[in-house]
C-alpha cells in the first residue's frame, strides 16, 4: 500500500483567511483561498483544481496502460478534468477530455478504450458519488498534436 500526502496550513476564518497546501513530495506548494473557491476570481488554486489533476493525471495513465496492455501504446495523450463545483452544494461533477496519438487503432476502437479507461481509473471511482463523463475522446492523426 502506498499513502499519499498533502497539507495545508490555513489563516484565518473562511472569508477572509487563506493558505498553502504543500505535497510531500515537495513538487509543489499552493495558494488557496476561498475568494478563488467561491466565486472563480484571483490566481489561487482551489480543492477543486486539485481534484481536477488528479482525476486528468490518473485517467491518463488509466488510459495509456489500457493501451499498452492492447499492443497500441499511445505516442502522445493529453487527459483533462473540469471539476465543477457550487458554494453550498460542494463538488458535482467531472469531465474528462482526451487527445491522442494512438498508431494502430482506429477512432471508434479509441473511443471505447477510452470510456472503459474513465471507469476503471482509480479517480474515476474514487469519485463515484458524482458524475463522473467522457466528453470527447478524439484520435489525432499520426504526428498529430494532442495540444
Amino acid at each position: 500500500m502506498i499513502t499519499s500526502k498533502a497539507t495545508t496550513r490555513w489563516n484565518g476564518g473562511l472569508s477572509d483567511g487563506s493558505g498553502r497546501t504543500a505535497l510531500e513530495s515537495g513538487n509543489a506548494e499552493v495558494a488557496v483561498d476561498w475568494r478563488r473557491r467561491s466565486t472563480g476570481e484571483g490566481d489561487s488554486t482551489t480543492p477543486e483544481e486539485l481534484l481536477a489533476a488528479a482525476h486528468a493525471s490518473c485517467y491518463a495513465m488509466a488510459l495509456s496502460h489500457a493501451l499498452e496492455q492492447r499492443g497500441t501504446p499511445p505516442t502522445a495523450l493529453r487527459a483533462d478534468a473540469r471539476v465543477q463545483f457550487v458554494p453550498g452544494e460542494g463538488v458535482l461533477r467531472s469531465m474528462l477530455t482526451v487527445h491522442a496519438d494512438v498508431p494502430g487503432l482506429d477512432a471508434q476502437e479509441f473511443s471505447d478504450m477510452a470510456a472503459t479507461a474513465k471507469d476503471e481509473c482509480p479517480m474515476s471511482q474514487a469519485l463515484a458519488a458524482i458524475e463522473v463523463s467522457l466528453e470527447s475522446a478524439t484520435l489525432v492523426g499520426p504526428g498529430g498534436d494532442v495540444g
